[in-house]
């Protein structure tokens, strides 16, 4: 049995002595994967789905008032029904998808077109390919090589940032990218039915760190696992979860500086010893492909 207190401790030794990197690696997964609720590149998020008047106040911005005036228009066209059911779709797809920056472009395209401004439509199509392809091939495997550097600053001090980069260094880069894919898409299929979502995302949960400590191992195989070792424990680990609320409530005071700091790195390492405990035990019980979790990549 695992405990939150053990494992933060252990996580506090690990951040102690790669403070600086750690903090680098933190921020580069921020900026460029929304690993921590939001991302500069602009294809994640979350305030989309709170904003009822998305097209008018984030896509009109690109075209001239005369364009934009056409879109307010054509929407207040529409006849109540149309436009209930237009809301209530929007509304829900939000609340299911709203880490997904691309679904809304795809979505508010559709819109656009049944607004008659097919050119408009056309680019958040190509923009949401465009993000679609960054998420799957940059963003996943980028996720996966944080989950690296965090197994590997166990091992010892001042471990290098360029560890994330590992995932991309070998042929193994396109078969995490498509593991992380599938994992994401199931999840989502999954949030349609609001709970069930919440539980596949705890069963998911070790998918990302399977990949890490081994890039080779098969989809099956990564699901498998991740379900066994979150047998029994997606309840504590959700608590474990709600046991960083007050360090957010405290990074909000600070205006995020906080989290930048000290509560991202934390929470992270905090999770990669989950991991390893897990893993452990999966390792000594003889879990179905606990082979996997034996051909380590993390050296």
């Amino acid at each position: 049995m695992w405990s939150r207190k053990e494992l933060k401790e252990k996580a506090k030794k690990v951040i102690k002595n790669n403070y600086w990197t750690a903090i680098i690696v933190c921020f580069i997964l921020m900026m460029f994967t929304g690993e921590f609720g939001t991302a500069t590149v602009g294809t994640r998020e979350y305030n989309d789905s709170i904003d009822p008047n998305y097209i008018e106040n984030k896509i009109t911005v690109f075209v001239n008032p005369e364009e934009r005036d056409k879109i307010i228009e054509e929407k207040y066209k529409l006849n109540n029904i149309p436009e209930q059911v237009l809301n209530a779709i929007n509304a829900n797809l939000n609340n299911i998808t709203k880490s997904e920056k691309y679904v809304f472009k795809i979505w508010d395209a559709v819109k656009l077109f049944y607004m008659e401004i097919p050119q408009i439509g056309i680019l958040l199509c190509i923009g949401a390919v465009l993000a679609c392809a960054f998420i799957i091939l940059i963003s996943e495997p980028l996720t996966v090589g944080g989950k690296k550097y965090f197994l590997k600053a166990r091992e010892g001090k001042d471990t290098k940032v360029s560890v994330i980069l590992d995932v991309y260094k070998n042929k193994n880069w396109l078969h995490v990218a498509g593991i992380m894919f599938l994992k994401n898409l199931y999840n989502l299929l999954w949030f349609l039915t609001i709970i069930g979502g919440i539980i596949k995302a705890y069963e998911y949960r070790m998918i990302p760190y399977i990949l890490a400590q081994n890039p080779k191992v098969t989809k099956k195989e990564a699901f498998k696992l991740s379900k066994q070792m979150m047998q029994g424990n997606k309840w504590k680990t959700f608590v474990l979860d709600i046991s960083f609320f007050l360090w957010y409530l405290l990074s909000m005071l600070t205006f995020g500086l906080l989290s930048v700091l000290y509560v991202n790195p934390y929470n992270l390492a905090t999770n990669t010893e989950l991991f390893v405990t897990l893993k452990e035990k999966a390792i000594k019980e003889k879990y179905e492909n606990y082979e996997a979790l034996e051909n380590k990549d993390v050296k």
